[in-house]
């Protein structure tokens, strides 16, 4: 036996392996059971048109279960109890044909019975079973199909499983594919996107989601024809990929909705038949561009592949491979055929792949697919290795409440005054004991609600390429610092802010590929995203190379609007805060995106409610920087206490600048801008905290008080309160929904001697406006 035709045996035995295996697990009540079958019997038949030499019986044999699967799918596309026993009987009997073949013994005839083809049939070209498909799917392909949605009793935490390792399948899935868009021919990351709709599909037929299993099925086809060389993913097999993410992920969201839920059934409208059309569309485009196949010179199963009626110029045997099938390029604007968006390396970087077997079969490519997966799948693996179990962030939640409240507790029992007076050294020690042990473990409790900022800069990535190729630019997106953590909540409300942004920066601040050229400028526009830590502070700046912020044009339409005056003087700094005023917009035209004058005001509203800051620096054709400065945690706060009065108010340590006691003259007051303080040589306004919020004040001469000044952003103030009680972490409690609408506090704390704390917002102290002359006002 020659070495090609080893190879053309292994891949006949690896075909026939993964026919099995379709076998095994098929039922009657399936419907996706047609197209997997039918995928791997095509590319068995491909293989035995590699050569001449193959028995009549074995052609006979493989061109009966081409009727049978021909019959079935112009049915209606389900096995039958008559199929399947046919199959069953088949699938052994070829088996042993093969093996006699393999060792030159002459084969057996077909069992009597089976609807043996003719040689015409046989030979029918792709188009002919390609038209047949498309005609039954026809009334149907542009129709969503009805999906109900249920959990069954008892079943609510394997839903909930399933939906966690959902997420990251997604996201391995959308990273994979903005991977593929810079590098199509990636073999580590399409072997992680075929493992992850494999998986998918697998965790679908637990829970017997057999609609949306025909569609992963569809999906991990055509990576399987990419991954083995037969297909050359583009452009519309990546926004199929993602249109079919999309599918599943809001399957999954909708279904995590009814958890908890009393009514726990409902149902929602999908495009499942539309993108399985399309699905097979493309595997159908690409055997009929692909040549005649050649004798393997690697057991690489050449699925998909059709036979054609002439056969191309065989290539040396030096050069002999899988022919590889090529979809049609669609026309980029203004571009050669190519991705319209380059994708951010940092999004996810693929590693090399371990060497394998020089002759892989597509069994055992599985396991290969999995050593050789991207730097972005690591996590999850050493996440196994390290033990890591999910947990309901509920039960979460609650563990850092009752942490809190130890902290509370310690704190009344270490101040309490029958305590504090007593001398005796093992108490004293004891209390020690007692506070290290608190806080160790208040330290560890947060560092549970601390997540890295990735899952949340990786979406953004996806939303750049679909605005990059909606508005026919070329956008790369950078991303820096993602294993940066911060706070749960932080992450979760960050979201939407970003959005705006990144909207905005690829709307108004990237310029068409011609613009950017007549400027001097590359072609493709760069955002770069990026998270660090600064003076105990998460810190996350959005930056673009686009054409920046005019302060002229900002100005004139803030006069237009009735912002400011014509008159009123703006140094560049508080022109750029314009922006953030409701309603604002310098768009010429609103487009679907932006320039309705919503958003940047939602977006500071936010980024407020988080106790955060958002600063702008920009420069006419040089491009914008926003800059995020948001506290690391919202559960728990270091804070100065500060009394004003009988009340104790708290304010965060992070926002203090320093703090003293006024010399005579230090304080004076300026025409139009109320009290200022001299503060190293720069006039600072000063804010009464006690009569700002209607708090009897002691001290009333500011000699007599102390001066704290407090900064947000490039913003700062000082605040005259009566004294300095101490320094105390203090645990965050909202005020409900009664105070909503003040703005003064960000809200309570219980302090060590049972009392009730006001935490101070300052932020919103900071950016008051001095009402009649009187910044204390």
């Amino acid at each position: 036996m020659t070495s090609s035709q080893g190879d053309l045996h292994a891949t006949l035995d690896s075909l026939l392996q993964q026919i099995g295996l379709e076998l095994a697990f098929v039922d009657v009540a399936q419907e996706n059971g047609i197209a997997g079958m039918h995928e791997q019997v095509l590319a068995l038949a491909a293989a035995l048109d590699s050569t001449a030499e193959v028995p009549e019986p074995i052609r006979q044999a493989v061109a009966a279960a081409r009727c049978w699967l021909d019959e079935r799918s112009a049915a209606d596309a389900r096995f039958t109890e008559e199929t399947i026993a046919s199959f069953n009987e088949w699938h052994p009997w070829l088996g042993t044909a093969l093996a006699a073949w393999a060792h030159g013994q002459p084969c057996a005839a077909v069992p009597a019975g089976w609807a043996v083809a003719t040689p015409a049939q046989a030979a029918l070209p792709a188009a002919a079973a390609a038209k047949a498909t498309a005609t039954a799917e026809a009334d149907d392909q542009f129709k969503d199909r009805q999906v109900d949605i249920s959990i069954t009793a008892g079943d609510d935490e394997l839903v909930q499983l399933f939906c966690a390792e959902a997420q990251d399948l997604l996201q391995d899935i959308e990273q994979g594919v903005l991977v593929l868009e810079t590098d199509p021919s990636d073999a580590p990351t399409i072997n992680t996107l075929f493992r992850a709709f494999h998986t998918f599909k697998g965790n679908l037929g637990v829970l017997k989601l057999v609609v949306l299993q025909q569609l992963t099925h569809e999906l991990e086809s055509l990576l399987d024809a990419a991954r083995r060389g037969t297909f050359q993913l583009g452009r519309e097999s990546f926004d199929v990929i993602l249109a079919g993410a999309d599918v599943l992920k809001r399957y999954v969201e909708e279904l995590s909705k009814l958890l908890g839920s009393q009514d726990q059934k409902t149902t929602i409208s999908l495009p499942i038949p539309r993108l399985i059309a399309k699905v097979r569309g493309l595997l159908e485009q690409g055997r009929n561009a692909a040549p005649a196949p050649t004798p393997p010179a690697k057991p690489a199963a050449p699925a998909a592949a059709k036979p054609q009626p002439v056969a191309a110029p065989a290539p040396d045997a030096a050069s002999a491979s899988a022919p590889v099938a090529t979809e049609k390029a669609a026309p980029a604007p203004a571009r050669p055929p190519q991705p319209a968006v380059v994708a951010a390396p940092a999004a996810v970087t693929p590693v090399p792949a371990t060497p394998a077997s020089a002759s892989p079969s597509p069994l055992s490519a599985d396991a290969a697919s999995a050593a050789a997966a991207p730097k972005a799948q690591q996590r999850s693996s050493a996440s196994t290795a390290a033990g890591i179990v999910r947990v309901d962030t509920l039960k979460l939640d609650s563990l850092i409440d009752l942490v809190g409240e130890l902290v509370i507790a310690q704190s009344m029992v270490v101040q309490n005054t029958e305590v504090t007076t007593l001398t005796d050294g093992h108490l004293s020690r004891s209390l020690g004991q007692l506070r290290g042990i608190t806080s160790d473990l208040q330290r560890t409790a947060m560092s549970l609600r601390m997540v890295p900022i990735r899952n949340t800069f990786q979406k953004m990535a996806r939303l750049v390429r679909d605005l990059a190729l909606q508005q026919g630019k070329d956008i790369q997106l950078v991303l820096q610092g993602e294993d940066t953590e911060l706070d749960r909540t932080i992450v979760e409300e960050l979201g939407d802010p970003l959005i705006h942004m990144i909207r905005n920066s690829a709307d108004h601040g990237i310029e068409p590929a011609d613009q950017r050229l007549a400027k001097g400028k590359a072609a493709a526009g760069t955002i770069t995203l990026r998270a660090f830590h600064q003076g105990g502070l998460i810190v996350i700046e959005i930056k673009d190379d686009g054409r920046g912020l005019n302060p002229d044009r900002i100005r004139a339409k803030a006069i237009e609007r009735g912002l400011i005056r014509d008159d009123e003087s703006l140094d560049e700094e508080s022109i750029f805060e314009l922006i953030f005023a409701p309603g604002f917009s310098t768009a010429e035209q609103v487009t679907d995106l932006s320039g309705r004058g919503v958003g940047m005001d939602v977006v500071r509203r936010n980024i407020e409610k988080m106790r955060g800051t958002v600063e702008i620096q920009s420069e006419v054709d040089r491009g914008t920087t926003f800059t995020i400065s948001l506290p690391l945690t919202l559960a728990i706060i270091e804070g100065l206490l500060v009394g004003v009065g009988d009340q104790r108010y708290i304010v965060p340590t992070l926002s203090v600048r320093e703090s003293f006691r006024p010399l005579p003259g230090m304080v004076s007051t300026v025409q139009g801008r109320g009290e200022m303080v001299s503060v190293r040589g720069r006039l600072t306004p000063m804010l009464r905290l006690g009569r700002h919020l209607n708090t009897p004040s002691r001290a009333v001469d500011p000699t007599q008080g102390i001066v704290v000044v407090v900064e947000s952003g490039q913003e700062s103030r000082c605040l005259f309160v009566d004294e300095l009680i101490g320094k105390q972490e203090v645990v965050i409690k909202s005020l409900g929904d009664m105070f909503r609408s003040q703005t003064e506090f960000a809200g309570a704390a219980i302090l060590g001697d049972g009392r009730v704390g006001l935490i101070l917002d300052i932020n919103s102290l900071v950016k008051l406006k001095s009402k009649n002359g009187d910044t204390a006002a």
